[in-house]
């Protein structure tokens, strides 16, 4: 599938020079018979969510009404090495959209402007014609007619974007992978808001995934129970905790009605290791072992605390009484 549309596949890989501009889009200077000229060119994440919103397209005819039996393609935007670079600089504003809602749409919008937005019609296929000041005066996109921007707007509803205030949405069928080494030493700081609008899966030493499989909450009333108790246990270990403001868990840190173990593993239980309690692992190995320390090196990497997530769940749910 992937030697037949390549053009679904995006792949970058971060490093120390990467910038905003390198993954949204940036001007670069050309010389041309002496003259500069100034062009706009797309960066990676512009490139595949402008290939996401084609593959829509391609789904709805010129009525705007989907076309029975065709799948819409998905896109995936691969980025390797996520840490080497400064990722929250580099996302911007675009970390707000990966929340995603049940529909697979991000949450919210983000306005961007309009040089990156006319470049993202460009690459879906649309044509402009301008009016004498020079403004876009009406839009193209075969098969579509050549229609005025109201109409137009309407035409493309399904894509969720606004070309009068310049907003855009991820959809569902654009998907982000991104691969990170947690033993990095030379890695860039990755604050917590941005982590927290991750899905993780960690890969131990021997290259297997730490899943558990099965289902540790049922339902939204035991997921809150169980973030009374964990923010209880944090806060009873604020000395080992540095902005403890911070590193609190709301409830909608994981929004699944039913959560499964591997969400507690990969998203909860790494939050905790990496950001929490990451200068200080004591208060995770008495939870789990006590004052006995001839279990305490069970618990020397993360993937030896992904794998105790049932007592992990069970030593947390009775933290309060103890």
């Amino acid at each position: 599938m992937v030697n037949e549309t390549p053009e679904n596949i995006i792949k970058t890989v971060f490093h120390p020079e990467y910038t905003y501009g390198d993954f949204i889009g940036k001007l670069i200077p050309i010389t041309r018979s002496r003259k500069v000229e100034y062009n706009f060119y797309e960066g990676h994440f512009l490139r595949a969510l402008s290939q996401a919103y084609k593959n829509i397209i391609k789904s709805y005819d010129k009525q705007g009404n989907i076309i029975d039996n065709h799948k819409i393609e998905n896109v995936v935007l691969i980025i390797d090495e996520l840490n080497r670079g400064n990722s929250s600089s580099i996302f911007g504003s675009i970390f707000q959209l990966l929340d995603r809602d049940d529909d697979g749409w991000s949450s919210y919008y983000i306005s961007i402007n309009e040089i990156e937005f006319i470049k993202i019609l460009e690459l879906i296929g649309v044509e402009f014609s301008y009016d004498s000041n020079g403004k876009v005066d009406k839009y193209e996109l075969k098969p579509h007619n050549s229609v005025q921007l109201k109409t137009f707007q309407e035409k493309l509803s399904f894509l969720k974007f606004d070309l009068i205030n310049k907003t855009i949405k991820i959809p569902p069928n654009l998907s982000i992978i991104a691969t990170m080494n947690t033993s990095d030493s030379s890695i860039y700081y990755m604050d917590s808001a941005f982590k927290r609008r991750w899905s993780w899966e960690f890969i131990d030493i021997d290259s297997k995934s730490v899943t558990l499989e099965g289902i540790a909450f049922k339902n939204r009333d035991e997921w809150h129970n169980f973030i009374q108790n964990i923010n209880f246990f944090i806060k009873s270990n604020h000395k080992s905790i540095r902005g403890i403001e911070d590193k609190q868990i709301g409830y909608f840190f994981i929004k699944d009605d039913e959560i499964k173990n591997a969400c507690i593993q990969n998203k909860l239980m790494f939050f905790l290791w990496d950001s929490v309690f990451n200068r200080d692992k004591k208060p995770l190995i008495n939870l789990l072992y006590g004052e006995n320390t001839k279990y305490h090196n069970e618990l020397i990497t993360f993937g030896d605390f992904a794998k105790q997530v049932d007592n992990f769940i069970k030593k947390i749910n009775s933290f309060k009484s103890v």
